[in-house]
C-alpha cells in the first residue's frame, strides 16, 4: 500500500495534520549514476506528489493523540537521505515538546547512496533523537513493513518500545544474498523474515495490517498507564 492508504487505515478520519512537509533535498555531490540525482528526485516527486520519502504530522488512533510518521516506499524505495532523517528527528522532538507518543512506520531500502555521508549521518541523528524520547519516558511504537533494510533497520526502526512487524516482511541490514556470498554459507529458511525475527526476539509481535490500528491503540493505552 502507498503512504495515503496507510494513513487512511491507521489514523482516525480527518485527524492527520502534516508537519515539515516543505523540506526538499539538495544535490551536494552533484551525483550521477545512469542519470543525475536531481532528475531522479524530480521524477519521484512528480510520481508521488511528495517532496521526499517520508510523511509526518499529528494525528490520532482510536481517539489517542500521537505523532505519526510513515515512509513512502514508492519514493526511491523509501531511501533515507538528509530530508528523511531530519523529518524523523523533528517528529521525535515534536513528540517531546507536546508529550505525545510516536508511531512510526518504516519501509526502506536503507540510506540513499546519492547523498553519501550526509545520508549515513542520519542514522546517528535519528537514534539520538529517539534516545531523547526515551529519556522523556514517551512511548515509541515502531511498525516494520516489507521491506525494512539497510541503515533504517540498523538505526531507529528496531528501537521501538514495542516493535511490530507485518507478516513475512523482510527486515535486516544486508540482504540474504549478500550475507550468503560474504560468509560462504547457506542461511536458515526464512532468515530475515518477520517470523524468524520474532522467534529470535528481535520483534515483539507480528500483526496483520487489518488488526494494526486496534493493536496500536491497545499498546498505547497500556504504555500510558505504566508511566
Amino acid at each position: 500500500m502507498g503512504h495515503k492508504a496507510w494513513c487512511d487505515l491507521l489514523l482516525d478520519t480527518g485527524s492527520f495534520a502534516p508537519c515539515d512537509d516543505n523540506l526538499v533535498a539538495t544535490d551536494p555531490l552533484t551525483f550521477v549514476d545512469d542519470q543525475p540525482y536531481a532528475k531522479r528526485l524530480a521524477r519521484a516527486q512528480a510520481n508521488t506528489g511528495l517532496l521526499d520519502a517520508i510523511v509526518s504530522g499529528r494525528g490520532s488512533i482510536d481517539g489517542l493523540p500521537i505523532v505519526y510518521a510513515a515512509f513512502a516506499f514508492e519514493f526511491m524505495g523509501g531511501s533515507m537521505g538528509s530530508v528523511v532523517g531530519e523529518v524523523i528527528a523533528r517528529a521525535f522532538e515534536h513528540a517531546i515538546a507536546n508529550s505525545l507518543p510516536v508511531v512510526l512506520l518504516s519501509a526502506s531500502g536503507g540510506a540513499r547512496m546519492q547523498e553519501g555521508i550526509l545520508s549515513l549521518m542520519q542514522m546517528a541523528k535519528t537514534v539520538a533523537a529517539r534516545e531523547k524520547l526515551r529519556d522523556a519516558r514517551l512511548p515509541f511504537i515502531s511498525v516494520l513493513r516489507h521491506a525494512t533494510t539497510g541503515g533504517v533497520a540498523a538505526s531507529f526502526a528496531l528501537q521501538g518500545d514495542v516493535n511490530l512487524a507485518e507478516p513475512k516482511a523482510l527486515i535486516g541490514f544486508a540482504g540474504p544474498r549478500v550475507i550468503e556470498q560474504t560468509l560462504g554459507q547457506t542461511l536458515p529458511a526464512g532468515f530475515q523474515r518477520s517470523e524468524f525475527l520474532l522467534e529470535h526476539g528481535t520483534v515483539d509481535r507480528i500483526v496483520h495490517r487489518h488488526n494494526l490500528k486496534s493493536e496500536i491503540a491497545t499498546i498505547l493505552r497500556l504504555l500510558s498507564r505504566s508511566q
